[in-house]
């Protein structure tokens, strides 16, 4: 998976985490927020526990396989190759 600094700090709004923060807080700001969003509860929506899965999975995957900090500078460092891609339309 292509993740995007982009994409990283849309999931981080979707959670509503800060940009330096723990795979643990990920977890747990996940849990506080599906709860809240879960379809099973009134007001809870498909759709926005789609968006949250979709937010986790990509902060998880970040934080598993490159780092733990959501600082541009750490993920253009971390992936290189987006920043590359961007510059050279490839």
């Amino acid at each position: 998976m292509s993740i995007s600094y982009g994409e990283i700090q849309q999931a981080l709004d979707i959670l509503g985490l800060p940009t330096f923060i723990t795979k643990e807080d990920v977890k747990k700001r996940y849990r506080h927020v599906a709860k809240s969003v879960h379809p099973d509860k009134e007001g809870g929506s498909d759709e926005a526990m789609e968006k949250i899965n979709s937010a986790y999975a990509i902060l998880i995957e970040y934080i598993d396989n490159f780092r733990f900090s959501f600082d541009e500078a750490e993920i253009k460092k971390q992936l290189p190759f987006i920043s590359h891609t961007q510059r050279f339309g490839m």
